[in-house]
């Protein structure tokens, strides 16, 4: 077995290699796991918007309670 006969036996299993994965990659069966996926990220915004929705809420909420505490514009907690 020559050099030459390995790097064809490596182009020809690098090349089926390439093509299961392109197979595997745009198979019609994946598409809606792969569109799920791509919007992940703006998922975690659409959680974090309502995480801060609702906390808002809550402050509201507790400063209409509590009396005697104030504010300075700009002051978060």
């Amino acid at each position: 077995m020559t050099i030459e006969t390995l790097r064809e036996i490596g182009l020809v299993l690098g090349s089926i290699a390439f093509l299961a994965i392109c197979w595997w990659a745009f198979s019609p069966k994946r598409k809606k796991r792969f569109e799920e996926d791509a919007n992940l990220p703006f998922a975690d915004e659409e959680q974090q918007a309502d995480k801060d929705a609702s906390a808002a809420q809550k402050d509201e909420s507790k400063s209409g309670q509590e009396s005697g505490t104030e504010r300075k514009q700009g002051q978060d907690k």
